[in-house]
């Protein structure tokens, strides 16, 4: 069983290393910056008699995540784990700006080497839930919530697949394009046909996807529908040919395009930005699908979206019904800082810094073996 169903049926209250398979590198030292390890070398021999608490915190609003993480990583490196002193939120909280989310007390030469690492994973983990959170949140405003599919696999290095999609599904993404992004969290990941599919196929659109079908029948049938160019055109060839079994279309047109429709149709441009995938294609596929009598086929769309431009399809009422969104997503823009605020009780941190007691964090307990 994976952690995270023992963690939500409420038989541990936290991920332990056993989801994050550590490398074991860190407790050597390896990916820590060597300042950290030089300190701990002079307070080893220096100033062994020592209580520090060490105090996380970033300057945005936000959706917290990598606490789990962080607190598996000091309990499987520190040299006492048991010994310390570790107080933290909750992943899927919400934090304020310099609010305090983790607090570490305990000899600094048994932890303070972590600091780093700490702080990167809980700057990354931390950007990736309060983006796919912002997305979710735009993906709503128009009143109904439309999912959200996240697709970051071509964004950024392979390793990353695993905690990302971990983040991705506490920001409130269900659905993600690998099953390494699932790897944390439960599912297997989810996805139709790529443009190489239908290359396969020399562009036969309809030929790809009887194939598709074919191989996958469980699958509801869904079909990338820009590879022509002609979005409207390809998309009424596959619903007349599949009809009921036929659930959706993927639209993914490039930036750089204008799409056919429009070449057909030049009496409706000059008023708007008829490249990619914008609002009129989209109101124009939906209005001829369900003039055909195809109104169960659903929308999809895909390509450089983000917060903003998810959040204009919405307010603007585009008839569309799910979101990939990849790219976007990764943008790390939360940094976390951790700092030593007290030593042996009493106050001591650098200029600007100080101890800042926050109620909200609860106490997290040690269990060998976890």
């Amino acid at each position: 069983m994976k952690e995270i169903l023992q963690k939500l049926n409420g038989e541990i209250s936290r991920l332990t290393n056993k989801t994050f398979k550590f490398d074991e590198r860190i407790g050597e030292g390896w990916f820590s910056a060597v300042y950290f390890l030089k300190t701990n070398d002079i307070v080893k021999k220096h100033v062994a008699d020592n209580t520090v608490t060490m105090q996380f915190f970033q300057k945005s609003h936000a959706v917290l995540c990598g606490t789990d993480e962080a607190i598996a990583l000091i309990h499987t490196f520190a040299e006492n784990p048991g010994s310390l002193e570790i107080y933290s939120l909750k992943d899927g909280d919400r934090v304020s700006p310099f609010e305090p989310v983790l607090t570490i007390s305990g000899p600094y030469q048994e932890f303070g080497y972590l600091e780093g690492i700490i702080d990167g994973i809980l700057a990354r983990r931390t950007s990736v839930a309060t983006n796919v959170y912002n997305v979710v949140k735009a993906a709503r405003s128009s009143g109904k919530q439309k999912p959200i599919i996240f697709m970051g696999d071509r964004d950024d290095h392979y390793t990353q697949q695993a905690g990302d999609g971990y983040s991705a599904f506490i920001g409130g993404s269900t659905a993600q394009a690998t099953h390494a992004m699932n790897e944390w969290w439960g599912k297997a990941g989810m996805g139709t046909m790529p443009h190489a599919l239908l290359q396969m196929f020399k562009g036969d659109v309809v030929a790809a996807t009887k194939a598709y079908q074919e191989e996958f029948p469980e699958d509801e049938l869904t079909t990338l529908v820009d590879y022509n160019n002609d979005v409207i055109g390809d998309s009424l060839k596959v619903a007349r040919e599949f009809g009921d079994d036929l659930k959706g279309v993927r639209l993914d047109t490039s930036r750089t395009l204008v799409d056919k429709y429009f070449l057909r149709n030049e009496h409706l441009m000059g008023t708007f930005d008829p490249r990619g995938v914008n609002p009129e294609l989209v109101f124009a596929l939906r209005k001829a699908l369900n003039k055909e009598g195809y109104n169960h086929v659903k929308i999809i769309v895909s390509g450089g979206f983000s917060e903003d431009r998810i959040r204009h399809f919405e307010e603007n009422k585009v008839p569309v019904d799910m979101y990939g969104v990849g790219g976007s997503l990764l943008d790390i823009t939360i940094g976390f800082t951790g700092d030593n605020v007290l030593l042996n009780g009493e106050q001591e941190a650098k200029q600007g810094r100080k101890y800042t007691p926050n109620p909200r964090l609860e106490k997290v307990d040690f269990v060998p073996g976890h």
